[in-house]
């Protein structure tokens, strides 16, 4: 059967230069605490909970990353609420901006399979594929 309604346009998150500057420059150090204060400095910025979520989660320690990736994911989708998003689209990986939101989807779903949250680990890798394939895809080979 064929779905005759138009998909909603993508969600296109505005750019933070400064978050983005700030989050390159703690890339250089690579230290928990150096991604701690951007997330601290911007603390809607989804892509600095990505950052300490995949950290955490790299290094075992998995409440860390679940709690990264929820604060992450929920100011994002604060975020694509206030940029028209209605609760369903698409949400392009190609659009940087919008990287840092579904990183933390990624990461919640792979921190909530590791603490037995089935239903919710599938609930996030299913959601993060209904935003765009292509980022699951770019995560899961990363």
């Amino acid at each position: 059967m064929q779905n005759l309604l138009p998909e909603p346009p993508a969600t296109l998150l505005p750019a933070h230069e400064e978050a983005d500057a700030a989050l390159a420059t703690a890339a250089e150090k690579g230290t928990d605490e150096a991604y701690a204060e951007v997330a601290a400095r911007f603390p809607t910025h989804s892509a600095a909970w990505a950052a300490l979520a995949t950290l955490a989660l790299d290094s075992g320690a998995v409440i860390a990353a679940y709690a990264y990736a929820r604060t992450g994911y929920h100011r994002g989708l604060d975020q694509l609420r206030r940029n028209g998003w209605k609760g369903h689209g698409p949400v392009p990986w190609s659009h940087a901006p919008n990287q840092g939101f579904l990183r933390c989807l990624y990461v919640l779903s792979r921190a909530a399979g590791e603490i037995g949250e089935a239903d919710e680990a599938a609930r996030c890798a299913q959601f993060l594929r209904d935003c765009d394939p292509a980022a699951g895809d770019a995560l899961a080979s990363a």
